[in-house]
């Protein structure tokens, strides 16, 4: 009998293109929230009063609230339908930006509306994942893949530009404005439902097998190192002595490293018959040297850690979520729900520790930690290669 991917790929697919710039746009709005409160964090505590600490905080509670949604979300996708459930996301994500502008007038508020903003997260990543692994075609997959999870450093890149274009001329709150209209200008991208299909997964099919639960641990701990780079590199930076503007423009060069790094490294996996997990850890390893060199003096090991660090540090969670859907094609949303739990997970609890770590003793030894953290986190990854399954080889 064939392997049930081969079936898949043999079915019609559905505008494929269309459906990678769907998902990459519901992605950018879903994630806009927290990383434009990275962005702007150095022109919003001057006015609601909050340290690194706090701003780890806000974070956290963003990507905790994610994690909590991820496993229940995935299982929406999978009764509903992507459609729907990116539309869902989209604006929930909407909503929360218009109240930050309108309502975060406390730092308590910030830290609820973020909260309720980790929702749209969850179900925009879970239902842009199911559009992708339904409707791309298998040879093309770890592109699409790659390309989807460009789209999260490109919204750590327009927060980065929104400090000289928007925060530091007409204030943070037009920033949050301007994002909400960018947020809602996807909806009409997102195609309307198609029929779901009549055979439902197994009940095995995206279970917390012992390798996804490994991997989850080990995205827990590379997520939580990598989120510091977005959530901290603008506030060290100005901390170093940058100006605010130069400062956001280091973000802003990290986040264009990050894109063309996703997008290549899942155009490589297409031309790879496996071993993406191997390839994450050595991508861990490097992105570790990075974080290190941003413990260092000068503007030098600033670039270079900057360009190491979101370069290859960070641009592996397209790989991890092409391998797993691979693994689970006939539940991806289920499947990528308990990686992406993990991932979650260190979006939350990395800045929770690393935020007070910053206030107590200082950026270079958050810096520091957050490095070996990162190579805990390449061994894991090195572990669940021992553990999960060869996938099957794509018909092209």
């Amino acid at each position: 009998m064939p392997h049930p991917a081969s079936i898949r790929s043999q079915e019609p697919v559905a505008h494929p293109v269309r459906t990678s710039a769907v998902a990459v746009a519901v992605t950018i709005a879903c994630v806009l929230p927290v990383f434009l409160v990275g962005g702007l964090a150095v022109q919003m505590r001057e006015e609601l009063g909050f340290s690194p600490a706090g701003l780890g905080l806000v974070v956290a509670a963003y990507f905790g609230v994610s994690a909590l949604a991820s496993v229940p979300c995935g299982a929406l996708v999978e009764r509903w339908g992507g459609a729907v459930v990116a539309r869902a996301g989209v604006l929930v994500s909407a909503g929360c930006l218009l109240a930050v502008a309108t309502l975060a007038r406390s730092y308590p508020m910030l830290v609820g509306l973020l909260a309720a903003a980790g929702t749209a997260n969850a179900l925009g990543q879970l239902s842009s994942n199911a559009l992708l692994a339904r409707h791309v075609p298998a040879r093309r997959q770890g592109l699409s893949f790659g390309v989807k999870q460009a789209a999260i450093p490109v919204s750590t890149l327009l927060a980065g530009a929104a400090v000289p274009g928007l925060a530091l001329t007409v204030g943070w709150r037009w920033a949050f404005v301007a994002a909400a209209g960018a947020a809602l200008a996807a909806l009409p991208a997102v195609p309307a439902q198609g029929p779901l299909p009549t055979r439902r997964p197994s009940g095995r099919a995206g279970s917390a097998t012992l390798g996804l639960v490994v991997v989850g641990v080990a995205a827990t701990l590379a997520a939580g190192a990598a989120n510091a780079l977005g959530t901290f590199v603008v506030d060290a930076s100005v901390d170093r002595g940058l100006e605010p503007a130069l400062a956001g423009l280091t973000l802003t060069l990290g986040s264009a490293v990050c894109v063309a790094a996703r997008v290549g490294a899942g155009w490589l996996a297409d031309r790879r018959a496996g071993g993406q997990v191997t390839v994450i850890a050595g991508m861990l390893v490097v992105g570790a040297v990075g974080l290190g060199l941003l413990a260092l003096a000068g503007s030098g090991p600033l670039v270079v850690g900057v360009l190491l660090g979101f370069g290859l540090g960070w641009s592996w969670p397209g790989l991890m979520n092409f391998a797993v859907v691979r693994l689970h094609p006939q539940a991806p949303a289920a499947a990528t729900s308990i990686t992406q739990t993990g991932v979650y997970a260190g979006g939350c609890l990395g800045p929770l520790t690393l935020g007070p770590l910053a206030a107590t003793s200082g950026y270079p030894t958050m810096w520091l930690t957050a490095a070996a953290t990162m190579l805990a986190a390449a061994t894991l990854m090195l572990t669940a290669t021992r553990l999960l399954p060869t996938p099957p080889t794509p018909l092209h």
